[in-house]
């Protein structure tokens, strides 16, 4: 057993978001990368953390490696990239609603190797990956592979597909490269959008009900304003949102997964056994107050424990 044993590993891009403010002032640039919000926000919250991604040498990629060590982050497991950060250009509605493009021709985050890979450490209490990095070759085959064998040594696996319709136009093709990992994965965090994507037409429950016979114990539905709900074998768990001043909802989803894992690491319940036949309404709760709390201030900013008054 190594000393980070029991901590969450993330897998997956760190990238800078630049947000665009539709005025003459300068643009505002800030840390980002679904996977990479999840682990600054597992740290945040006091849950061990250890994010594993291809980390640039370049300027953006030292602006990423010191705010994620501001917040104890465990960056021994991320690669040392060569290749550039990928930057998001991010705009905003009048709702403070988000919209992402994303430039990744060569950028360090789709480049991983199984060897690369072989480094995430069976002793992990779980797993989490998803996103961007999750879809996008040439690398995400490895990460495929390397999940499928922590999930058969006995770590829990969590992911959030996190779909990107600006990079994957064909929902035909996007439903299969989400749907092909679903047999390796635990517990499935995804949105009413990603699923209007991948399954135009269908009622969203419907299509979570659908995967849990793909292998999933639990997948958990965000519905913006209509709040959350867990579907699961034993029954439907649906919550209402937290109430919040809306500033922007850049990471809010990250914030929602960051709050789920950290609520049921906290409660013993992040394992396939612990996710079996459990009551979600707490965890839900727990991780709706998570991204309440970061849609309330600018940019992919979750907060801390203290923050959370319970």
């Amino acid at each position: 057993m190594t000393e980070h044993a029991g901590a969450v590993a993330v897998i997956g891009e760190a990238l800078l978001d630049v947000v665009e403010t539709g005025d003459d002032e300068p643009r505002l640039a800030r840390p980002g990368g679904s996977p990479y919000n999840v682990a600054l926000g597992l740290a945040r919250l006091e849950c061990p953390a250890r994010f594993v991604g291809r980390l640039s040498g370049d300027p953006l990629g030292v602006i990423l490696r010191n705010h994620a060590l501001r917040s104890a982050v465990d960056l021994s497991l991320c690669v040392d990239a060569h290749e550039p950060t990928t930057v998001a250009l991010v705009e905003l509605d009048d709702a403070g609603g988000a919209q992402y493009r994303f430039g990744i021709d060569g950028t360090a985050d789709f480049r991983w190797t199984a060897a690369e890979l072989a480094r995430v450490p069976t002793d992990v209490g779980a797993v989490h990956f998803g996103s961007l990095a999750s879809w996008t070759p040439p690398g995400d085959a490895a990460i495929a592979a390397r999940v499928g064998e922590l999930r058969a040594a006995g770590v829990a696996v969590t992911y959030d597909p996190n779909v990107r319709p600006h990079l994957q136009p064909d929902g035909a093709a996007a439903r299969e490269q989400v749907e092909g990992v679903l047999p390796l994965v635990d517990l499935v965090k995804t949105s009413e959008e990603d699923l209007a994507h991948l399954h135009p037409g269908r009622a969203a429950e419907d299509v979570a009900r659908e995967w849990l016979g793909l292998g999933p114990c639990a997948v958990v539905v965000t519905r913006g304003e209509a709040g959350s709900v867990a579907v699961t074998p034993e029954g439907t768990f649906a919550r209402a949102p937290r109430p919040v001043e809306v500033v922007d909802t850049i990471g809010a989803g990250d914030a929602f997964m960051s709050g789920l894992l950290d609520a049921l690491h906290r409660s013993g319940r992040l394992s396939r056994a612990g996710l079996a036949g459990m009551d979600w309404t707490e965890v839900l709760d727990a991780a709706g107050l998570v991204a309440a709390l970061t849609c309330g201030r600018a940019g992919a900013n979750p907060p801390r424990r203290a923050e959370l008054g319970r």
